[in-house]
C-alpha cells in the first residue's frame, strides 16, 4: 500500500511520524478500514429508519448477554483503580502540564471534542504526551511564568477522534486515513511501553460509539495492535463514553465486547443530548427546551445515568459521571453560585453510585474530590453498590416529552452565540473555549446548532411570544456576528464570517447534517496535498 504524509513537517514531528509508526498506521488501516466504512453505513441506515418513526429498543438478539449473570470485565488496571476526579482537556503543552499537576486522578487527553483537528494540534499533541511521559515537558507563557511537572501526576487516558472523522494529513492509496486510527495508533506505538515503564498502561476513552459492533471493532483493533507491538493481551484498557441514544440501549453488550479491555462507561451528557436531537429532532415529542433547562435530573437523563451505574457495577466496571463545565470567574458571587451547582451535581452522582466524575478546569478538582471523598473515604470506588433496585425501560430512556422548561429568546440567542463563537475559535485552532464562564467544546456547539434546527423545523413557540423563525434566527446571527467582529482585523473578520456560514449551513437548512465538524474540517482545517511522499 502507498501512503503519503500531506501535513507539513514542523520541528520534531519526525519523532512522531517515524517510518515504523507510519507503517503501523498503514497496517491498521489495511486490516480495519473496510469494517469502519461498513459501520458508518449502518449508522446512516439506522438514522434513516428513525426518520420513518422507528424507535430504538433493547436488542432481542443479545438478550443472552444481558441475562447471563456470570461474566465480568477485567479488574481495574494500574493507575485506574481510583478515578474519583478526572479532568479533561486538549493535549496542548500548557494544558498537559496543568492537567497532570491538577490533583485529579485521571487526565483525559482529548484529541476529539476539545481539540480543533489542525495538523499541528494532532501531531503536536502526540509529541506533548511523549514529552510528558519522559518528564521533559515545560512551558513559559508570554508573561514569563514557567510551568513544569510536579511529583504526583494524573494517569493519562487518551480520547481519539470518533469513527466518523478522517485525518487528511496522512493518505493511504489516495484516501484520508481514519482519524481514530491515527490518534490511537500513534499514541500506542510511542507511549505504550513508556506508560508500562511508569507503572500504568496505554488507556483510552472511546467516543461516540453507536452500538456494540463498533465496540467489537475497537476490541479487535486492540487485540491486533497488542499482537503487532508484542504487548501482553489486556494491556490496553478503554472506557466507553455512552453519549449516543443507541449506545444507551446496548451498554451491557458494549461492556461484553470489550470485557478483556474494558475500564468502564462514562455518562457523556452533552453528546447524549446532541444524539437525541440529531436522531429524533424531526418529531414533535422530542423537542427540547433551552439547553440550560436540560439538566441531569430531567426524566430521560435520569433514566440514562441510573441504568449506566447499575450496568457497570453489575459487571465490575467503573461508572464515571459527566462534565462540570464551569470556568471560575473573577466575580466572587458568580463563583459561589456556580460552585454550589457543581457541588450539588457531584453529590447527586456520588450518591447514585458513580465512582468518579469529570471536570473541565483545575479550579473544580477540589470541589469534585471533596464530594467523592465524603462518600468513598479510603475506598477507591463503590463497585459494591449494585443498584439492583434500578429498573429502566425503553420508554424511560425515550421520555423526552416529560422534560420541563420552555424555549426562550435568551436561550435562542445563547445557542446562536455559542455556536458562532465556538466555531470561530475552532477555525482558529482552539477546541476548548471558555464562553460566559462555561467551557464549551464541539459537543456543546453541536447541541446549540441542532437545537436551532429543531426549533426552526417545528416553528417552536417562544416563552415571550412569537416563535422561532428563520428571519429571527438570521437577524440574531447577524447581530452576534457584528459583535464578534468589532475591532477585528480583516483575517479574523473573514474567519468569523466563515463560522457564521457554517452555522447557517448546519442549522438553518432543510436537512440536519450529522456533524458540523466533518464538512468544516474538510474545507477549512485539513492539510492540502503537498510533495512529501513515502511508499510501503
Amino acid at each position: 500500500m502507498r501512503y503519503e504524509v500531506i501535513g507539513p513537517m514542523a520541528e520534531r514531528f519526525d519523532e512522531v511520524l517515524t517510518p515504523e509508526a507510519l507503517e503501523f498506521l498503514v497496517t491498521l488501516d489495511s486490516e480495519f478500514a473496510a469494517r469502519r466504512v461498513a459501520l458508518l453505513d449502518t449508522r446512516r441506515a439506522r438514522r434513516d429508519r428513525f426518520a420513518t418513526g422507528q424507535l430504538p429498543d433493547f436488542l432481542p438478539e443479545t438478550i443472552g448477554v444481558r441475562a447471563d449473570p456470570t461474566w465480568r470485565v477485567a479488574p481495574p488496571a494500574p493507575g485506574l483503580e481510583d478515578r474519583r476526579v478526572e479532568i479533561t482537556g486538549p493535549p496542548e503543552r500548557k494544558m498537559t502540564i496543568n492537567a497532570l499537576n491538577s490533583g485529579a486522578k485521571v487526565w483525559l487527553a482529548d484529541f476529539e471534542d476539545a481539540t480543533a483537528p489542525t495538523w499541528d494540534n494532532v501531531i503536536g499533541g502526540q509529541l506533548n504526551l511523549m514529552d510528558a511521559l519522559d518528564r521533559r515537558i515545560d512551558f513559559t507563557d508570554p508573561r514569563g511564568k514557567r510551568y513544569a511537572l510536579g511529583e504526583e501526576l494524573a494517569t493519562i487516558v487518551v480520547r481519539p477522534r470518533g469513527w466518523h472523522l478522517v485525518e487528511k494529513g496522512i493518505v493511504v492509496d489516495g484516501r484520508p486515513i481514519s482519524a481514530s486510527l491515527v490518534d490511537f495508533g500513534l499514541y500506542l506505538f510511542h507511549c505504550a511501553r513508556r506508560q508500562l515503564a511508569a507503572g500504568a498502561g496505554p488507556y483510552f476513552y472511546l467516543p461516540k460509539l453507536e452500538d456494540h459492533r463498533e465496540a467489537r471493532l475497537w476490541n479487535d483493533i486492540f487485540v491486533f495492535a497488542q499482537h503487532y507491538l508484542k504487548l501482553p493481551q489486556g494491556t490496553i484498557r478503554a472506557t466507553t463514553l455512552i453519549e449516543t441514544i443507541t449506545a444507551a440501549f446496548e451498554m451491557e453488550e458494549i461492556l461484553y465486547e470489550l470485557r478483556e479491555h474494558s475500564a468502564g462507561l462514562n455518562a457523556g451528557r452533552w453528546d447524549y443530548i446532541f444524539s437525541i436531537i440529531k436522531n429524533f429532532g424531526q418529531w414533535p415529542d422530542f423537542v427540547l427546551p433551552d439547553r440550560a433547562a436540560v439538566t441531569m435530573t430531567v426524566p430521560f437523563m435520569r433514566a440514562y445515568t441510573e441504568l449506566l451505574v447499575r450496568t457497570c457495577h453489575r459487571r465490575g466496571a467503573h461508572a464515571i459521571g459527566g462534565m462540570a463545565a464551569f470556568v471560575p470567574a473573577r466575580d466572587p458571587e458568580v463563583n459561589a453560585t456556580a460552585l454550589a451547582k457543581v457541588q450539588a451535581d457531584k453529590q447527586r452522582e456520588a450518591g447514585d453510585g458513580f465512582d468518579g466524575s469529570w471536570v473541565a478546569h483545575p479550579g473544580l478538582v477540589s470541589t469534585c474530590r471533596e464530594v467523592f471523598d465524603a462518600v468513598l473515604g479510603e475506598r477507591p470506588n463503590q463497585l459494591d453498590r449494585q443498584r439492583d433496585e434500578v429498573s429502566v425501560t425503553a420508554a424511560d430512556l425515550l421520555s423526552v416529552d416529560k422534560t420541563p422548561g420552555q424555549v426562550t429568546e435568551s436561550g435562542l440567542r445563547s445557542n446562536i452565540a455559542v455556536a458562532l463563537h465556538y466555531i470561530d475559535a475552532w477555525l482558529g485552532g482552539a477546541g476548548a473555549v471558555a464562553l460566559w464562564n462555561l467551557m464549551e467544546d464541539a459537543a456543546t456547539a453541536e447541541i446549540a446548532r441542532c437545537q436551532l434546527w429543531q426549533w426552526l423545523h417545528h416553528g417552536t413557540p417562544l416563552a415571550e411570544g412569537g416563535s422561532v423563525t428563520s428571519d429571527r434566527v438570521r437577524a440574531m446571527l447577524a447581530e452576534e456576528l457584528s459583535s464578534l467582529t468589532e475591532g477585528r482585523g480583516d483575517a479574523e473578520r473573514e474567519r468569523a464570517a466563515q463560522a457564521a456560514r457554517i452555522v447557517e449551513e448546519t442549522a438553518l437548512g432543510e436537512d440536519l447534517p450529522a456533524f458540523f465538524t466533518t464538512g468544516a474540517y474538510a474545507r477549512h482545517l485539513g492539510p492540502r496535498r503537498r510533495s512529501l511522499a513515502a511508499a510501503s
